[in-house]
C-alpha cells in the first residue's frame, strides 16, 4: 500500500499538523456481507473541506499517513506557500504555510477544542491570539551542516535532508544551536536580563517570553508575602518576576532538573535573597514543599503527568498557571487536576509558532468542585 494514490475528501484538522480523511478497507468489501469499515488517513498539506489526490507515505495497523500531491477542490483558505520548500518533498518544518494566517489560527483552535473534549471531557472556548512577526520569527535554528559550508533541514519524519539557502521563519541574527554549544547568551525580557546557554532552552519567538510572563502574572496575581513554586523553571524566567511580585517577605522556589539550566538560574536569580534554586527532577522534588500559594508549571512537551499533578494539588495552592506547548498533554493533565479537585478557570492560546501546527497555551487552575 505504500506509494498508493487515493482521491480523498478531507474532513477535519487533527493534532500534529495533518488533516483526517477516510478510505474503505480494501480487505472488507461490501459484498462480504459485513458493514465496510473506514480506515483513517492522516494527510499533510491539505485543508478541511478539500478534495485531494494523496500518496501514502506510511502504513500503520490502524491508520495511514499520506501527502496531498494534487488539490482537486481547494479550500477558500488555501494560499500559495511563501516558501518554495513548503511542499510534500520539501522541508518538514512548516505544516500550515498553505493556509491563510487566520485559517492557521482557526485550525489550532479546533485542535485545542478537540483535545480538551476528548481527553478532559470539557467544552472550552478559546481564541488563538496572533503574535507578530509571523515570518522571520525563529531566533534559534538547528541546521544540518553540509559540505562546502552549505546547510540543510530535515524532511518530515525522515533522516533525509534538503538544502536550505533562506528559511523564511528564521529571524535576523538567529543562532544555530548546533554551532552555539554551551556559549552563554543574554536575553532581555521586560527589563530583566537572563543568561542562557547558546544551545539551552529558550522560547524561539522573540515576543514569547514577554507574552507568557505577562499572561502568567495576570492569571496568578501573586501578592506580597506569598510563597510561589516555579516548576520546570529553566534559567529562571518566571521565578524572576514572581520574586519581584511576592517581595522579600515572600518566597520563590525555582526547580529545574537540567544541571546547566539550573546553574544559569542560580546566577540569574542571585540578586533575590528570597529565592531558592534547586536542581532536581520535578517529580522527585515537588512532594516535599509546604505552604505553597501559587504555582507555575512549564513542563516539556510531554507535560507534567499524573505524579506531578497530584503532588502539586496536594499542597492546595490557591492558583496554578500551566504553560503548555502541546494541547494534548495540557488537556490530559487538566483532567488529572480535575480528579484532584482543581478546575480550569481560564485558557488563553498564542500563535507563537506561525506557519507550523504548534501552539502555546496558558491555563489557570483553581480549587473547585
Amino acid at each position: 500500500m505504500l506509494g498508493t494514490e487515493f482521491e480523498l475528501e478531507i474532513e477535519r484538522v487533527a493534532h500534529g499538523g495533518h488533516c483526517v480523511a477516510r478510505i474503505e478497507q480494501p480487505d472488507d468489501p461490501p459484498e462480504s456481507g459485513g458493514v465496510p469499515r473506514k480506515r483513517v488517513v492522516f494527510v499533510r498539506h491539505a485543508l478541511p473541506g478539500e478534495r485531494v489526490r494523496a500518496v501514502v507515505t506510511d502504513v500503520d495497523k490502524s491508520f495511514l499517513r499520506a501527502d496531498a500531491i494534487e488539490i482537486l477542490t481547494a479550500s477558500p483558505d488555501r494560499v500559495e506557500p511563501p516558501c518554495p520548500l513548503a511542499h510534500p518533498d520539501g522541508c518538514g518544518g512548516c505544516d500550515f504555510q498553505h493556509a491563510t494566517l487566520p485559517a492557521q489560527r482557526a485550525l489550532k483552535e479546533a485542535v485545542i477544542v478537540e483535545q480538551f473534549s476528548r481527553l478532559a471531557h470539557l467544552d472550552v472556548d478559546v481564541t488563538v491570539e496572533e503574535v507578530l512577526p509571523t515570518l522571520h520569527w525563529r531566533t534559534r535554528m538547528q541546521y544540518v551542516p553540509l559540505s562546502g559550508g552549505r546547510r540543510g533541514l530535515r524532511k518530515h519524519r525522515s533522516h533525509g535532508i534538503i538544502e536550505v539557502d533562506d528559511c523564511l521563519i528564521e529571524a535576523p541574527g538567529a543562532r544555530d544551536v548546533a554551532d552555539a554549544g554551551r556559549t552563554p547568551v543574554t536575553e532581555t525580557v521586560l527589563g530583566h536580563a537572563f543568561q542562557v546557554a547558546g544551545d539551552g532552552f529558550w522560547q524561539v519567538h522573540p515576543e514569547a517570553p514577554r507574552v507568557l510572563v505577562e499572561t502568567v502574572l495576570a492569571m496568578l496575581a501573586p501578592q506580597p508575602g506569598e510563597r510561589a513554586l516555579d516548576l520546570y523553571a529553566g534559567v529562571g524566567l518566571f521565578s524572576s518576576f514572581l520574586a519581584e511580585a511576592v517581595g522579600p517577605e515572600g518566597h520563590v522556589t525555582s526547580v529545574e532538573g537540567d544541571r546547566t539550566a539550573s546553574g544559569w538560574a542560580r546566577q540569574n536569580l542571585a540578586r533575590f535573597d528570597h529565592v531558592t534554586v534547586t536542581c532536581a527532577p520535578v517529580e522527585r522534588f515537588v512532594g516535599g514543599q509546604q505552604g505553597i500559594d501559587v504555582v507555575v508549571l512549564d513542563p516539556p512537551r510531554s507535560g507534567a503527568k499524573r505524579r506531578v499533578v497530584e503532588a502539586v494539588a496536594a499542597h492546595h495552592p490557591r492558583a496554578i498557571a500551566y504553560v503548555a506547548c502541546d494541547p494534548a498533554a495540557l488537556a490530559r493533565d487538566v483532567a488529572y487536576f480535575a480528579e484532584a479537585g482543581y478546575v480550569i478557570q481560564s485558557l488563553r492560546a498564542f500563535d507563537l509558532f506561525p506557519m507550523t501546527h504548534h501552539v502555546e497555551c496558558v491555563a489557570l487552575l483553581t480549587p473547585g468542585r
